[in-house]
């Protein structure tokens, strides 16, 4: 575990664990319930192939294997996951045992130990559960390419399985160990974290959620299922696994420290669940017609454990949609902020190689930005200053705040705090450099598709459309100070948030 906070911060996780444990008893109960009626095991269950591709070139398993094994990644949980179960069926069919292995990296773009911190907790709750299984879940300290190919070998692995991610490092990942692997073995990759995989729900980068929210609805009655269970494996290695050294997982990290994990946020499935549960009994309500107002308490708080993979949005949506007679419009609003608009920021990272640069934006807007880019700005701020939150505008500064301090800034918030970024730093592409340096830096739910198409729509008008024309933005959407005055109490949230005394 991090070192620091002493017996009074184990105290209150202990705390705030026993309470979610009770909040999310009733839920997880009537989970257990519905994963058993949909069926006894995945062996027994119809699994949609579609969610599966293949990586390596040959498809037959290994001869004399003496395991499958699920490389987890993205999706950082045992039940509710396709890559997870399509381990176990491949197992189950062969009679084979079923390892899970987790490649740990020293590093991995500008996470902290904010970020690794909450994954690691979370993946203690995973080896947890897989022992309980029967299911020896191992952990490998470093690259992928370097640890997992010898891994495969060592371990007589019949099969691979892992899970999916647009982004270039997983990509490259996914590359290196399968021109590592030996022939005989058999790759395949699972998008268990969309509910329609993205390579399913659209062939090409779509232009916006409106050219993307049919085709995502029209799939969903066949890939919005309930999800069988991950069972007790019935067999076992000849060996049991060596017990995880989870210190030296945390000593081999080489992360900027000074950024903390945040108290809010417990890792882990089981908080999740408890955060989904509260959700829908407190919050739901308030989603639809709340949800861009910074001061109310509206939203569903649940992208760290979407993002880590740790709670399936299958899942969440699955639950969420039970109350659709009672909460339509707020139902509504969320399956369509956590299906169609978050597969739509999967599809634009896994098409458009330049996801996070000012040349991944359409040609309207860059055209746009270059015609205005030397415009005078009313203000010009370096990194450092909007690091700190130390610019003039006081709602800017109380946002930036937010997310320091707690790991996640208002949904609203974000899409202002981005776009004064553009309006106050030298060019365009300075404002998406430093947009995507922060998010990344701070969010729990940073490094994520859903965070570079954020910073690109606020920066770049991706998935939007061009506006009234004016200095600076060109033809990119325009929010103001007096537009949010207009929305919300902006001084409640500025003095929720100012700077401490």
């Amino acid at each position: 575990m991090p070192r620091g906070g002493g017996k009074g911060r184990k105290e209150r996780d202990a705390g705030r664990e026993d309470e979610a444990a009770g909040a999310v008893g009733t839920l997880e109960a009537a989970v257990r319930e519905a994963r058993r009626r949909a069926a006894p095991s995945v062996r027994d269950f119809r699994y949609n192939k579609q969610r599966v591709r293949l990586v390596s070139r040959g498809s037959e398993l290994k001869e004399g294997a003496e395991c499958i094994l699920y490389w987890m990644c993205r999706d950082q949980r045992v039940q509710d996951n396709w890559a997870f179960l399509y381990a176990q069926r491949l197992a189950l069919k062969q009679e084979l045992p079923l390892r899970v292995c987790f490649c740990l990296v020293p590093t991995f773009l500008d996470a902290t130990i904010r970020h690794y911190g909450f994954m690691l907790r979370g993946l203690q709750e995973v080896a947890k559960e897989c022992a309980e299984l029967d299911i020896p879940f191992h952990v490998l300290l470093g690259c992928p390419k370097d640890v997992l190919p010898s891994f495969v070998v060592e371990h007589g692995v019949g099969g691979l399985v892992t899970d999916f991610c647009p982004l270039r490092v997983p990509r490259q990942w996914v590359e290196e160990v399968k021109e590592r692997l030996p022939e005989d073995v058999p790759f395949a990759q699972v998008d268990a974290h969309n509910i329609v995989p993205c390579w399913v729900a659209s062939p090409k980068q779509e232009y916006s959620a409106r050219t993307i929210r049919a085709k995502i609805h029209s799939q969903l009655p066949e890939f919005l299922t309930e999800f069988p269970p991950v069972i007790r494996h019935p067999h076992l290695p000849p060996n049991p696994p060596e017990p995880i050294a989870w210190d030296a997982c945390y000593s081999s990290l080489q992360v900027d420290r000074t950024v903390t994990e945040v108290a809010w946020a417990i890792p882990g499935t089981a908080a999740g669940l408890a955060m989904l549960q509260s959700f829908i009994t407190k919050r739901l309500k308030s989603f639809g017609s709340q949800r861009n107002d910074p001061n109310k308490a509206a939203l569903s708080n649940l992208s760290p454990w979407f993002h880590f993979g740790q709670v399936s949005t299958q899942r969440a949506i699955l639950e969420v949609q039970k109350h659709r007679r009672v909460y339509k419009e707020s139902v509504d609003a969320f399956v369509e902020e956590a299906v169609v608009r978050r597969e739509l920021a999967e599809n634009f990272c896994y098409y458009n190689e330049n996801y996070d640069s000012v040349r991944g934006a359409y040609d309207w807007a860059q055209s746009t930005l270059k015609l205005h880019a030397k415009d005078k700005r009313p203000f010009l701020y370096k990194l450092p200053q909007l690091e700190q939150a130390t610019t003039h505008d006081q709602l800017w500064n109380a946002a930036q705040l937010q997310m320091v301090r707690e790991g996640k800034m208002h949904g609203f918030l974000r899409m202002y705090w981005a776009k004064k970024i553009l309006e106050w730093t030298r060019s365009p592409e300075e404002a998406l450099q430093f947009a995507i340096y922060l998010n990344d830096r701070y969010e729990l739910d940073g490094m994520d598709p859903n965070g570079y198409v954020g910073c690109l729509w606020s920066i770049c008008g991706i998935h939007d459309q061009g506006w009234k024309e004016r200095d600076v933005f060109g033809k990119i959407r325009y929010m103001n100070y007096a537009g949010c005055k207009r929305k919300f109490d902006v001084d409640q949230f500025e003095r929720r948030y100012a700077h401490c005394k």
